[in-house]
């Protein structure tokens, strides 16, 4: 299919992250945009404030007159999240409009782009917004689709000046529902593989068969920067002519020397196949964060940009939304704001919490994500939250998901070693802080909708 061959758009679950992102594409293009989502958010009223009309109830009585009347030139992008029983979705199939999830769009807008494309099970988001970072402040022109509001860009979208002969386009790779094999990237970067979206692939076998299929769609000349701790097994499918970069922290072709924690920077050093670079400070904390740093940069190195424009550019790279955000500082308390919902990113989270605030009393709030998730992963959730000196655990946040018989949250607090630990509603937590301020370092942690205590909580801190 051609994008050009549609003159409307309509999205079902306009406000998810990645959904969001390309609603804004076709809007920027000068096309008109409706969408449908089941709940009001702030990004559904940015989308909103930019000129796409969203509503919020599922009823074909609230479809646009000109979706209805131009069914032939209208393209329904859908999100996985919705359901089956959906109204609005069933009418539109039911009526032969033209529907395509949101990976099958992105796999058009990037077919004839050189592509950078960031996949993993933990910190594509993250990498994803440096290396467009890198690329944007280095000089390359580029367009890029993240998984988070990029506080630099304050958007989850960035849109070239179209300057090039050919577009580079960095697209975050979603493993979810095997999204990113629609992608044939010129550049892939692969931060991890670890076991995740079980209630997708079955077994990690499955979710590691699906990786290198991803991974054997590199084009051949194409490059593959993948952590060294991943399975080797990936690297079975890469195709003849894929140049093959492995990185961690102290290991790989890619590696960092000279680490340095200075307050909320890491400052660091690198050795790369393609030159070392000297004297790199990433202002956005954790040891997780210096290797997603490590990866764009090799991306930044074979994209051309000079070591000097690599160092400047990343000192000033503010992060994403979410991701080891700082919400208050002050009267000797921290409060910090985190996406991590899998036992591996919470691990990484609580290590650099730990090495940066070494001998603060740490209160941790955790919202589960998915049902399917918390009975896969119950045990490897509580053995790294006990690493806080409090808990306050939520109820399994449920998204896509509807409840499974004996799944809640009491499975991971039954497990928990810390020293203090409480279940709570999410509408008590605020309550809760308000009179009991003993604690040092506060994080609220979670994929779910825990972002809406960042501003009651920060409230709470700055008026006491």
């Amino acid at each position: 299919m051609r994008l050009e061959d549609y003159s409307y758009i309509y999205f079902l679950g306009i406000g998810g992250i990645g959904m969001s992102a390309i609603a804004r594409w076709f809007n920027a293009r000068k096309l008109p945009v409706w969408g449908y989502d089941k709940t009001r958010t702030p990004l559904t009223e940015a989308l909103e404030k930019e000129g796409i009309r969203v509503h919020y109830e599922d009823d074909v009585n609230q479809l646009p007159k000109e979706i209805l009347d131009n069914k032939e030139t209208t393209l329904v992008v859908l999100t996985p999240a919705i359901p089956a029983e959906h109204t609005e979705w069933a009418y539109l199939k039911t009526q032969g409009y033209t529907i395509k999830k949101r990976s099958e769009v992105l796999g058009i807008i990037t077919g004839s782009a050189y592509t950078v494309a960031v996949a993993g099970t933990h910190g594509k988001t993250t990498t994803s917004s440096i290396v467009t970072h890198l690329l944007h402040e280095g000089g390359v022109d580029c367009s890029a689709f993240l998984g988070g509001i990029a506080t630099n860009l304050n958007s989850n979208l960035l849109i070239g000046k179209g300057t090039a002969e050919q577009e580079t386009i960095v697209v975050e790779a979603d493993e979810y529902d095997r999204s990113f094999l629609t992608l044939y990237p010129d550049i892939a970067i692969v931060t991890s593989a670890d076991p995740d979206h079980l209630d997708i692939y079955g077994d990690k076998e499955e979710l590691i068969r699906t990786f290198q299929k991803f991974i054997s769609q590199v084009k051949p000349g194409g490059f593959l920067i993948l952590h060294s701790d991943t399975d080797p097994r990936l690297l079975e499918k890469v195709q003849e002519g894929v140049r093959v970069i492995r990185y961690s922290l102290d290991e790989g072709e890619g590696h960092v020397q000279q680490l340095e924690i200075q307050g909320y920077s890491f400052c660091f050093d690198t050795e790369t196949p393609f030159g070392n670079i000297a004297r790199l400070v990433l202002g956005l904390p954790g040891y997780h964060n210096v290797e997603n740093a490590l990866a764009a940069l090799i991306a930044g190195q074979i994209m051309g940009v000079s070591d000097d424009r690599l160092r400047d550019a990343l000192a000033s790279y503010r992060g994403v939304k979410r991701r080891f955000q700082v919400i208050y500082e002050g009267q000797g308390k921290v409060y910090i704001d985190d996406y991590a919902h899998h036992p591996k990113e919470i691990d990484a989270f609580m290590t650099s919490l730990r090495a940066i605030y070494p001998d603060k009393k740490l209160t941790v709030v955790f919202q589960p994500h998915l049902f399917s998730r918390t009975r896969d992963f119950a045990t490897e959730f509580a053995q790294s939250l006990s690493a806080a000196d409090e808990l306050i655990l939520l109820d399994i946040y449920p998204a896509r998901e509807k409840p499974i018989e004996g799944v809640t949250s009491e499975m991971i607090l039954g497990l928990i070693n810390g020293p203090k630990k409480r279940l709570l509603h999410k509408e008590d937590v605020a309550a809760y802080l308000a009179e009991n301020t003993d604690f040092e370092v506060l994080a609220t942690v979670g994929a779910g909708d825990i972002d809406t205590l960042v501003k009651p909580i920060k409230n709470i801190l700055e008026n006491n």
